[in-house]
Protein backbone atom coordinates (compact mmCIF):
# COMPACT_ATOMS: atom_id res chain seq x y z
CA UNK A 1 0.00 0.00 0.00
CA UNK A 2 1.10 3.74 -0.58
CA UNK A 3 1.01 5.54 2.37
CA UNK A 4 -1.29 8.83 2.42
CA UNK A 5 2.08 11.06 2.57
CA UNK A 6 3.31 9.54 -0.23
CA UNK A 7 0.16 10.06 -2.34
CA UNK A 8 0.27 13.17 -1.45
CA UNK A 9 3.51 13.84 -2.93
CA UNK A 10 2.31 12.28 -6.21
CA UNK A 11 0.08 14.85 -7.46
CA UNK A 12 -0.88 14.14 -11.10
CA UNK A 13 -1.91 15.77 -14.16
CA UNK A 14 -4.63 14.54 -16.08
CA UNK A 15 -4.82 15.90 -20.12
CA UNK A 16 -7.63 15.56 -20.97
CA UNK A 17 -11.50 16.60 -20.26
CA UNK A 18 -13.34 13.69 -21.59
CA UNK A 19 -15.27 11.35 -20.08
CA UNK A 20 -12.51 9.07 -19.91
CA UNK A 21 -10.17 11.46 -18.30
CA UNK A 22 -12.50 12.68 -15.97
CA UNK A 23 -13.37 9.11 -14.74
CA UNK A 24 -9.88 8.20 -13.85
CA UNK A 25 -9.12 11.84 -12.86
CA UNK A 26 -12.19 10.91 -10.19
CA UNK A 27 -10.79 8.17 -9.40
CA UNK A 28 -7.21 8.99 -8.94
CA UNK A 29 -8.45 11.64 -6.39
CA UNK A 30 -10.92 9.35 -4.90
CA UNK A 31 -7.86 7.30 -4.01
CA UNK A 32 -6.36 10.56 -2.10
CA UNK A 33 -3.93 11.37 -5.00
CA UNK A 34 -4.02 15.04 -5.62
CA UNK A 35 -4.89 15.62 -8.96
CA UNK A 36 -5.30 18.19 -11.49
CA UNK A 37 -7.62 18.20 -14.40
CA UNK A 38 -6.94 19.43 -17.61
CA UNK A 39 -9.12 20.30 -20.99
CA UNK A 40 -8.91 22.27 -23.42
CA UNK A 41 -12.34 24.03 -23.53
CA UNK A 42 -12.10 27.20 -21.29
CA UNK A 43 -15.43 27.14 -21.05
CA UNK A 44 -15.63 24.08 -19.57
CA UNK A 45 -13.70 24.47 -17.22
CA UNK A 46 -14.79 27.15 -16.00
CA UNK A 47 -17.78 25.09 -15.58
CA UNK A 48 -16.47 22.24 -13.54
CA UNK A 49 -14.86 24.67 -11.73
CA UNK A 50 -18.07 25.77 -10.98
CA UNK A 51 -20.67 22.62 -10.33
CA UNK A 52 -17.32 20.53 -8.81
CA UNK A 53 -18.74 17.71 -12.15
CA UNK A 54 -18.28 17.26 -15.60
CA UNK A 55 -21.75 18.33 -16.69
CA UNK A 56 -21.04 17.30 -20.66
CA UNK A 57 -19.68 13.61 -19.57
CA UNK A 58 -20.18 12.56 -16.46
CA UNK A 59 -22.69 14.90 -15.26
CA UNK A 60 -23.76 12.42 -12.34
CA UNK A 61 -20.86 12.02 -10.67
CA UNK A 62 -19.74 15.09 -7.91
CA UNK A 63 -15.68 15.59 -7.56
CA UNK A 64 -13.97 14.52 -4.85
CA UNK A 65 -12.48 17.56 -2.78
CA UNK A 66 -8.47 16.58 -4.20
CA UNK A 67 -9.81 16.88 -7.78
CA UNK A 68 -8.85 20.24 -9.68
CA UNK A 69 -10.22 21.19 -12.75
CA UNK A 70 -7.35 23.57 -14.53
CA UNK A 71 -6.88 25.52 -17.62
CA UNK A 72 -3.39 26.42 -17.60
CA UNK A 73 -1.54 23.05 -19.30
CA UNK A 74 2.18 24.80 -19.33
CA UNK A 75 1.54 26.19 -15.37
CA UNK A 76 0.53 22.84 -13.86
CA UNK A 77 3.75 21.34 -14.87
CA UNK A 78 5.33 22.84 -12.25
CA UNK A 79 3.40 21.07 -9.55
CA UNK A 80 2.85 17.69 -10.85
CA UNK A 81 4.95 14.32 -10.04
CA UNK A 82 2.62 12.44 -13.06
CA UNK A 83 1.23 13.21 -16.38
CA UNK A 84 -1.61 10.72 -17.25
CA UNK A 85 -2.64 11.58 -21.18
CA UNK A 86 -6.11 10.86 -21.88
CA UNK A 87 -6.98 12.26 -25.23
CA UNK A 88 -7.44 10.56 -28.19
CA UNK A 89 -5.13 8.86 -30.62
CA UNK A 90 -5.25 11.80 -33.44
CA UNK A 91 -4.37 14.51 -30.03
CA UNK A 92 -1.39 12.43 -28.57
CA UNK A 93 1.15 14.28 -30.67
CA UNK A 94 0.09 17.49 -30.84
CA UNK A 95 -0.19 17.12 -27.18
CA UNK A 96 3.44 15.72 -26.23
CA UNK A 97 4.47 18.85 -28.52
CA UNK A 98 2.95 20.95 -25.81
CA UNK A 99 4.52 18.75 -22.86
CA UNK A 100 8.13 18.50 -24.53
CA UNK A 101 10.54 20.58 -23.50
CA UNK A 102 8.56 21.97 -20.47
CA UNK A 103 8.38 18.33 -18.44
CA UNK A 104 10.85 17.69 -16.51
CA UNK A 105 13.43 14.75 -17.65
CA UNK A 106 11.99 12.55 -14.14
CA UNK A 107 8.34 12.92 -14.26
CA UNK A 108 6.47 9.77 -15.96
CA UNK A 109 4.54 10.38 -18.89
CA UNK A 110 1.68 7.70 -18.80
CA UNK A 111 -1.43 7.26 -21.43
CA UNK A 112 -4.62 5.48 -21.36
CA UNK A 113 -5.66 6.48 -25.21
CA UNK A 114 -6.03 3.38 -27.06
CA UNK A 115 -4.96 3.54 -30.70
CA UNK A 116 -2.30 4.03 -32.72
CA UNK A 117 -1.00 7.32 -34.20
CA UNK A 118 -4.01 7.79 -37.62
CA UNK A 119 -1.38 7.96 -40.98
CA UNK A 120 1.70 6.89 -39.51
CA UNK A 121 0.31 3.58 -37.50
CA UNK A 122 2.94 3.71 -34.76
CA UNK A 123 2.47 2.90 -31.54
CA UNK A 124 1.72 5.77 -29.26
CA UNK A 125 5.22 5.15 -27.31
CA UNK A 126 6.95 5.51 -30.58
CA UNK A 127 5.95 8.50 -31.05
CA UNK A 128 6.89 9.40 -27.10
CA UNK A 129 10.57 8.52 -27.81
CA UNK A 130 10.45 10.42 -31.02
CA UNK A 131 9.74 14.03 -28.88
CA UNK A 132 10.75 13.04 -25.05
CA UNK A 133 13.41 10.71 -25.79
CA UNK A 134 14.54 7.29 -25.59
CA UNK A 135 14.99 7.05 -21.67
CA UNK A 136 12.04 9.01 -20.58
CA UNK A 137 10.41 6.93 -17.89
CA UNK A 138 6.68 5.90 -19.47
CA UNK A 139 3.74 3.79 -19.09
CA UNK A 140 1.01 2.56 -20.62
CA UNK A 141 -2.50 1.46 -19.25
CA UNK A 142 -5.36 -0.16 -20.99
CA UNK A 143 -8.30 -2.70 -20.03
CA UNK A 144 -12.10 -3.36 -19.86
CA UNK A 145 -13.03 0.18 -19.13
CA UNK A 146 -16.08 2.34 -19.26
CA UNK A 147 -15.47 5.17 -18.19
CA UNK A 148 -19.05 5.66 -16.72
CA UNK A 149 -18.65 2.52 -14.43
CA UNK A 150 -14.86 3.78 -13.73
CA UNK A 151 -16.46 7.04 -12.20
CA UNK A 152 -19.00 5.46 -10.46
CA UNK A 153 -17.11 3.19 -8.57
CA UNK A 154 -18.01 -0.55 -10.28
CA UNK A 155 -15.27 -3.16 -9.73
CA UNK A 156 -13.33 -2.94 -12.71
CA UNK A 157 -9.24 -4.51 -13.38
CA UNK A 158 -6.69 -3.20 -15.96
CA UNK A 159 -2.98 -4.40 -16.49
CA UNK A 160 -0.43 -1.14 -16.67
CA UNK A 161 2.86 -1.30 -19.07
CA UNK A 162 6.20 0.30 -18.61
CA UNK A 163 9.53 0.80 -19.34
CA UNK A 164 10.41 0.37 -15.61
CA UNK A 165 9.15 -1.83 -13.17
CA UNK A 166 9.21 0.94 -10.36
CA UNK A 167 6.90 3.54 -12.62
CA UNK A 168 4.60 0.89 -13.43
CA UNK A 169 4.06 -0.20 -9.48
CA UNK A 170 4.08 3.40 -8.34
CA UNK A 171 1.50 4.31 -10.77
CA UNK A 172 -0.49 0.88 -9.88
CA UNK A 173 -1.00 1.66 -6.51
CA UNK A 174 -2.72 5.34 -6.97
CA UNK A 175 -5.35 3.82 -9.10
CA UNK A 176 -5.69 0.68 -7.04
CA UNK A 177 -8.30 0.53 -4.28
CA UNK A 178 -11.87 -1.19 -3.06
CA UNK A 179 -13.38 -1.50 -6.77
CA UNK A 180 -10.20 -1.07 -8.93
CA UNK A 181 -7.47 -3.70 -9.31
CA UNK A 182 -4.50 -2.80 -11.45
CA UNK A 183 -1.59 -5.70 -12.49
CA UNK A 184 1.84 -4.58 -14.18
CA UNK A 185 3.67 -5.71 -17.02
CA UNK A 186 6.21 -5.07 -19.05
CA UNK A 187 4.76 -5.51 -22.68
CA UNK A 188 4.52 -2.32 -23.76
CA UNK A 189 3.68 -3.31 -27.29
CA UNK A 190 1.29 -5.98 -26.51
CA UNK A 191 -0.90 -3.86 -23.87
CA UNK A 192 -0.96 -0.93 -26.74
CA UNK A 193 -2.50 -3.47 -29.53
CA UNK A 194 -4.62 -5.00 -27.76
CA UNK A 195 -6.13 -1.49 -27.01
CA UNK A 196 -6.22 -0.62 -30.53
CA UNK A 197 -7.03 -3.78 -32.65
CA UNK A 198 -9.43 -4.36 -30.22
CA UNK A 199 -11.53 -1.48 -31.40
CA UNK A 200 -11.71 -2.48 -35.22
CA UNK A 201 -13.06 -5.88 -33.83
CA UNK A 202 -15.61 -4.19 -32.51
CA UNK A 203 -16.83 -2.44 -35.46
CA UNK A 204 -17.33 -5.62 -37.05
CA UNK A 205 -19.30 -7.22 -33.71
CA UNK A 206 -21.45 -4.15 -34.28
CA UNK A 207 -21.92 -4.91 -37.91
CA UNK A 208 -22.79 -8.80 -37.21
CA UNK A 209 -25.41 -7.43 -34.58
CA UNK A 210 -27.10 -4.70 -36.37
CA UNK A 211 -27.67 -6.86 -39.37
CA UNK A 212 -29.19 -9.53 -36.60
CA UNK A 213 -27.01 -12.19 -37.17
CA UNK A 214 -26.80 -13.41 -33.79
CA UNK A 215 -25.03 -14.77 -30.84
CA UNK A 216 -23.52 -17.54 -32.68
CA UNK A 217 -22.12 -15.16 -34.98
CA UNK A 218 -20.59 -12.69 -32.32
CA UNK A 219 -18.92 -15.36 -30.56
CA UNK A 220 -17.25 -16.55 -33.61
CA UNK A 221 -16.16 -13.01 -34.49
CA UNK A 222 -15.12 -12.25 -30.72
CA UNK A 223 -12.96 -15.38 -31.23
CA UNK A 224 -11.51 -15.22 -34.72
CA UNK A 225 -10.94 -11.62 -33.92
CA UNK A 226 -8.48 -12.73 -30.43
CA UNK A 227 -6.88 -14.73 -33.32
CA UNK A 228 -6.00 -11.84 -35.70
CA UNK A 229 -4.52 -9.87 -32.46
CA UNK A 230 -2.57 -12.26 -31.61
CA UNK A 231 -1.04 -12.74 -35.08
CA UNK A 232 -0.36 -9.12 -35.62
CA UNK A 233 1.29 -8.56 -32.02
CA UNK A 234 3.40 -11.39 -32.13
CA UNK A 235 4.61 -9.91 -35.36
CA UNK A 236 5.18 -6.80 -33.95
CA UNK A 237 6.44 -8.02 -31.03
CA UNK A 238 4.31 -7.87 -28.03
CA UNK A 239 3.58 -11.10 -25.40
CA UNK A 240 1.37 -14.11 -26.22
CA UNK A 241 0.50 -13.65 -22.71
CA UNK A 242 -0.55 -10.29 -22.59
CA UNK A 243 -3.24 -10.88 -25.45
CA UNK A 244 -4.85 -13.72 -23.16
CA UNK A 245 -5.02 -10.87 -20.60
CA UNK A 246 -7.33 -7.93 -19.75
CA UNK A 247 -5.78 -5.42 -22.45
CA UNK A 248 -6.22 -8.03 -25.10
CA UNK A 249 -9.02 -10.90 -24.55
CA UNK A 250 -11.04 -9.03 -21.78
CA UNK A 251 -11.06 -5.48 -23.48
CA UNK A 252 -11.81 -7.23 -27.04
CA UNK A 253 -15.20 -8.87 -24.88
CA UNK A 254 -16.03 -5.56 -23.15
CA UNK A 255 -15.42 -3.75 -26.57
CA UNK A 256 -17.72 -6.44 -28.61
CA UNK A 257 -20.48 -7.15 -26.32
CA UNK A 258 -21.69 -3.79 -24.59
CA UNK A 259 -22.97 -1.00 -26.16
CA UNK A 260 -21.40 1.87 -24.42
CA UNK A 261 -18.54 0.91 -26.52
CA UNK A 262 -18.51 3.37 -29.30
CA UNK A 263 -17.15 1.34 -31.65
CA UNK A 264 -19.73 -0.91 -31.61
CA UNK A 265 -22.27 1.22 -31.68
CA UNK A 266 -20.39 2.64 -35.15
CA UNK A 267 -20.84 -0.67 -36.40
CA UNK A 268 -24.92 -1.12 -35.45
CA UNK A 269 -24.86 2.30 -37.52
CA UNK A 270 -23.59 1.20 -40.30
CA UNK A 271 -25.68 -1.77 -40.81
CA UNK A 272 -28.71 -0.02 -40.25
CA UNK A 273 -27.73 2.12 -43.67
CA UNK A 274 -26.15 5.29 -42.03
CA UNK A 275 -22.93 6.68 -44.25
CA UNK A 276 -19.20 6.74 -42.06
CA UNK A 277 -20.00 10.80 -41.52
CA UNK A 278 -23.62 10.23 -40.61
CA UNK A 279 -22.38 7.23 -38.29
CA UNK A 280 -20.11 9.68 -36.45
CA UNK A 281 -21.83 12.55 -36.26
CA UNK A 282 -24.68 10.38 -34.82
CA UNK A 283 -21.80 9.32 -32.08
CA UNK A 284 -20.29 12.37 -31.14
CA UNK A 285 -17.19 11.37 -29.74
CA UNK A 286 -14.03 10.10 -30.94
CA UNK A 287 -14.20 6.50 -32.24
CA UNK A 288 -10.75 5.41 -32.42
CA UNK A 289 -11.66 2.09 -34.61
CA UNK A 290 -12.55 4.35 -37.49
CA UNK A 291 -9.03 5.63 -37.77
CA UNK A 292 -7.00 2.44 -36.66
CA UNK A 293 -8.95 0.52 -39.07
CA UNK A 294 -6.90 2.24 -41.73
CA UNK A 295 -3.53 1.89 -40.37
CA UNK A 296 -3.91 -2.05 -39.00
CA UNK A 297 -5.05 -2.95 -42.21
CA UNK A 298 -1.89 -1.35 -43.71
CA UNK A 299 0.88 -2.63 -41.43
CA UNK A 300 -0.45 -6.09 -41.09
CA UNK A 301 0.37 -6.01 -44.97
CA UNK A 302 3.64 -4.85 -43.93
CA UNK A 303 4.12 -7.74 -41.71
CA UNK A 304 2.57 -9.97 -43.76
CA UNK A 305 -0.16 -10.87 -40.85
CA UNK A 306 -3.52 -12.88 -42.35
CA UNK A 307 -6.33 -10.43 -40.96
CA UNK A 308 -9.39 -11.27 -42.62
CA UNK A 309 -11.99 -9.48 -39.85
CA UNK A 310 -10.00 -6.16 -40.06
CA UNK A 311 -9.64 -6.36 -43.78
CA UNK A 312 -13.37 -6.30 -44.00
CA UNK A 313 -13.95 -3.56 -41.62
CA UNK A 314 -11.86 -2.08 -43.76
CA UNK A 315 -13.45 -2.66 -47.19
CA UNK A 316 -16.92 -1.88 -45.09
CA UNK A 317 -15.63 1.75 -43.96
CA UNK A 318 -13.55 3.16 -46.81
CA UNK A 319 -14.16 0.77 -50.11
CA UNK A 320 -18.22 1.48 -50.60
CA UNK A 321 -18.31 -2.46 -49.27
CA UNK A 322 -22.22 -3.07 -48.12
CA UNK A 323 -21.95 -4.93 -44.55
CA UNK A 324 -24.10 -8.08 -45.40
CA UNK A 325 -21.34 -8.82 -48.46
CA UNK A 326 -18.93 -8.17 -45.80
CA UNK A 327 -19.98 -10.97 -43.45
CA UNK A 328 -20.68 -13.40 -46.32
CA UNK A 329 -16.94 -13.00 -47.69
CA UNK A 330 -15.70 -14.16 -44.09
CA UNK A 331 -17.89 -16.94 -44.23
CA UNK A 332 -16.77 -18.25 -47.93
CA UNK A 333 -13.11 -17.83 -47.11
CA UNK A 334 -11.18 -21.35 -47.51
CA UNK A 335 -11.80 -23.91 -44.91
CA UNK A 336 -8.84 -24.29 -42.35
CA UNK A 337 -7.92 -25.84 -39.50
CA UNK A 338 -8.71 -24.21 -36.39
CA UNK A 339 -5.25 -25.57 -34.45
CA UNK A 340 -3.32 -23.46 -36.57
CA UNK A 341 -3.75 -20.93 -34.15
CA UNK A 342 -2.76 -22.94 -31.57
CA UNK A 343 0.26 -22.87 -32.46
CA UNK A 344 0.55 -19.69 -32.33
CA UNK A 345 0.28 -19.78 -28.50
CA UNK A 346 2.22 -22.34 -28.37
CA UNK A 347 5.04 -20.42 -30.00
CA UNK A 348 4.93 -23.31 -33.29
CA UNK A 349 5.79 -22.72 -36.46
CA UNK A 350 3.31 -21.14 -38.20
Amino acid sequence: MVLQKDKENLKTLVVGGGSWGTALAILLARNQVPTLLWARDLAQVSAMILTRRNDRYLPQVPFPPSLEPIADLEGALSQTRQVLVTVPSCGFRPILERLAGRLSSHIPLIWATKGLEPGTGRLLHEVAVELLGSGWPMAVMSGPTFAHEVAVGLPTAVTVAATESEIATRFARCLHGDTFRVYTSDDLIGVQLGGAVKNVLAIAAGISDGLGFGANTRAALITRGLTELVRFALAWGGQKETLMGLSGLGDLVLTCTDDQSRNRRLGLALAQGKRLDEALTLIGQAVEGAAAAKVVVARAKQLAVEMPIAEQVYQVLYAGRHPRQAVELLCRREQKPEYAYMGYLLNEKR
